[in-house]
Order: C-alpha cells, then structure tokens, then sequence
C-alpha cells in the first residue's frame, strides 16, 4: 500500500510562531512513518515559504526556536510548495494567517484536502468577537463581555459592562491565541494600558467579566458524527492560564481526566459538541470552559488549531479518552481524505 503524502504547514507571521513549530514537530514525531510520507513546510515570519529539505532540518532541531528568514520570495517557495503531489495538508500555523480561514481558503482554491475547520468555521472561531455573538444568540452561558475598536468610544460599553459586573476585567485580542495580549485588569487605570497592548496585536479586542472559577478544556473531533473527549482541567502557575503558564512554566499542572461527576463531563461534552456545531466546525477543535463552585459551566472560547505539541491539552485530553498522539493523526487524516 502507498504511503500517504502529508503535508505540515507550520511557523507564519503570527505571534504563535514558535508553538507552531512545537505542535509541527509533534506530529513529525507521532506519525507512523511507514504509513506517512512527511512533507514538511516551514513559513518565516514575513511570509516566506521554505524548501521541504530546509523545513526537515527544523523539524529535526528542538533547539530552533524560529524560521530562520528565507532568500526566497513567497512566490519562489510556493512553487516549489506546488510541486509536490499532497494527498493532505495539517495546517499547524496557529493564529492568524493559519487558523483564520486564510490557509484553508488557499488549499480549497487548489483543490488538495486539508484537516480542521473549513473557511467558515476557522474565521468565526479566531474571530471571539463573532465566535462570543453566535454563542450568546444560541442561549450558551458565557461572561459578559464587548468588543471594542481601535479610535473606538468605549466609555458607554464599559459602563453598561459595570453595570451587572465589577472589577477585575479580562482585557484579550479579539484574534488571536496562546493568551498572546492578555491581561487581567483591577480598576480603570489599568484598563487603557490593557486595550493598547491588546490593539498591538488585533484591531479589535474583547473585554469581559472575570469568572472566579476552575479552567476545564475538552477536546472535539469529527465531521459528520462529532465526538468528545473526556474534560480535563488546569491549574495555572500564575494569576491566570497566560503564556508562560502554557509553555514556558512547569508549575502549571493539567489534571487529565478532571476530577467531575458523571453528569458534569456529560454536560460538558455536550456544551463542546453544541458549540462546535455552531460553528459549524470540521476534523478538530478544543474547547475551554470557566466551572464555579456551584457547578455553574460557562464557556469561553472554541480553538479551531488549538496546541498540537506532545504536552498540549488536545492531544492529552484524546490519550486519556483511549485515542493516541499515533492514532489520532490516523483518525484526522481520516476525516480529511472523506
């Protein structure tokens, strides 16, 4: 039997750059060889695609922390990128330009099958703004929250905010990932510092309510029939699940399964199966949850690429559910090729 061509997109020109590479080289790892054959492709951070042969060497190097910057020119490495006869592509390139719908609209064009979300659904879930309305317009509990716009006015919002709501804040780019841009914010002289480091990365950000509550992610996967992981929970190493908590900090711990009762995971299974349908999600996708005291579920957010390296949740939360690193990349080429 031939071997499948997979193809890895990895790197980009978003700020996720380097756990791109991270969850690139997981999937290097975990792929059956004798049933893959690996077609790697490394992007810089201007845009630039780089040659399958330079793209092994990174994949290969744990001490790589970037894509060096490439002589070609984007047109150069996407004909190169062209030449090759993929059966399908794993777009790995977390954030913007990756798990936008910008990658997934490019290989539709060229007609090559892909795995994840399609055109729609990868926008809608980088865009929390629009991912948060759809949510609230399905009766889905979630903080409260508005999203405001660069030069926007949003002494109104925030005040029909504080309304039912106080202090601390959650201040986020409205796209992107990785807690990239985050804060959490404690009265109004933090709040200004707060949305322009958010603006740094997006030109919209989203404010919302902080929920006093333990962090539950579950993972879906699928197409036609969705299935959901078991839940698993965790425990930041500082204030918040910021990004040194996720990648960089060991004290961070990620409770896999979470410690819920029988009717808890159901219902959390449900809620991550319901709002990947909203989305109308496809292949994969994690989605986080806020779990109070009173067993009150709200959810945060839906991740369409979410982190793909040996340690990431997604990948775990599946091992944990009797489904390997190995066997899940089975399963999404799977549903890619159908």
């Amino acid at each position: 039997m031939d071997k499948i061509n997979l193809g890895l997109i990895f790197g980009g020109q978003s700020e996720e750059h380097e756990v791109s590479i991270m969850s690139a080289r997981s999937v290097f790892k975990y792929a059956k060889k004798n049933k893959y054959n690996i077609i790697p492709i490394a992007v810089d951070k201007k845009g630039n695609w780089i040659s399958s042969k330079e793209s092994f060497s990174l994949l290969k190097n744990p001490n790589i922390k970037e894509v060096p910057k490439s002589n070609n020119t984007v047109n150069k490495g996407l004909e190169k990128f062209l030449k090759n006869d993929f059966d399908t592509i794993f777009p790995l390139i977390h954030g913007p330009y990756g798990e936008d719908g910008k990658i997934q609209g490019f290989l539709e064009l060229l007609e090559i099958p892909y795995i994840g979300a399609n055109v729609l659904s990868s926008a809608i879930g980088m865009d929390k703004g629009v991912m948060k309305k759809l949510f609230d317009y399905n009766n889905l509990n979630q903080p409260d929250f508005i999203t405001v716009k660069k030069n926007d006015n949003y002494t109104e919002k925030l005040e029909e905010l504080l309304k039912n709501n106080s202090f601390p804040l959650f201040v986020k780019p409205a796209n992107l990932g990785s807690s990239i841009g985050i804060s959490k914010v404690y009265n109004k002289q933090e709040l200004d510092h707060a949305i322009k480091l958010a603006f740094k990365y997006d030109n919209k950000a989203i404010i919302e309510n902080y929920i006093n509550a333990r962090e539950i992610e579950c993972s879906v996967l699928g197409n036609e029939k969705i299935i959901a992981s078991l839940p698993g929970e965790i425990i930041p190493a500082h204030d918040f699940y910021d990004y040194q908590s996720k990648y960089e900090d060991d004290k961070t711990k990620l409770i896999i399964p979470a410690d819920l009762d029988k009717n808890l995971i159901e219902d959390i299974k449900k809620i991550s199966i319901q709002a990947f349908e909203i989305i109308e999600g496809t292949g994969l996708a994690r989605v986080d949850f806020f779990l109070t005291n009173y067993n009150d579920i709200y959810i945060n957010e839906i991740n369409t690429i979410p982190g793909f390296t040996e340690y990431s949740m997604y990948p775990k939360l599946w091992e944990a559910s009797g489904l390997s690193f190995s066997k899940l990349i089975d399963k999404l080429v799977e549903i890619s090729l159908s």
